[in-house]
């Protein structure tokens, strides 16, 4: 079978001179879901990309530094289960907006994390969190 002929193209033969290309492999289908005629596919490579990078993320535990946990404990800041499952949400919604290190806000404390890694880098309370400047963050989520 000639490329042409199955493509809808019956009857034509490629141009002299230029050999009808060798077959690799199946051909990619743009067919809907419902599999009505041509369409375009219904996510963007994009779409697709985030969505693999964000899988298996969103249900993983932050992790604390040793650094994090030692302003914790010095400055007597401890989490509840609720803060803590906001501070997660906060992470995964920085994820899914391709954030590397953020700044998650949670009622009067604030957190650095590396998103990547899931992992609080350091953690600031109080009338500290207002005197300081955040720097190497590319993100800020009001947790």
């Amino acid at each position: 079978m000639n490329t042409l002929d199955h493509i809808g193209l019956t009857g034509l033969r490629p141009a002299v001179g230029h050999p009808e290309p060798a077959e690799t492999g199946p051909a990619v289908s743009t067919r809907t879901a419902g599999g009505r005629g041509m369409g375009m596919p219904t996510a963007s490579f994009a779409e697709v990309l985030q969505r693999q990078l964000n899988e298996g993320t969103a249900d993983r535990a932050l992790v604390f530094s040793g650094h994090a946990r030692d302003r914790l404990a010095t400055r007597g800041i401890s989490l509840a289960p609720q803060q803590l499952s906001r501070l997660q949400a906060g992470v995964d919604r920085a994820a899914g907006k391709g954030a590397r290190d953020s700044l998650v806000l949670l009622d009067d404390l604030a957190f650095v994390v590396n998103v990547k890694s899931r992992t609080v880098i350091t953690a600031v309370a109080g009338q500290s969190k207002r005197e300081g400047v955040f720097t190497q963050i590319d993100s800020a989520v009001i947790a």
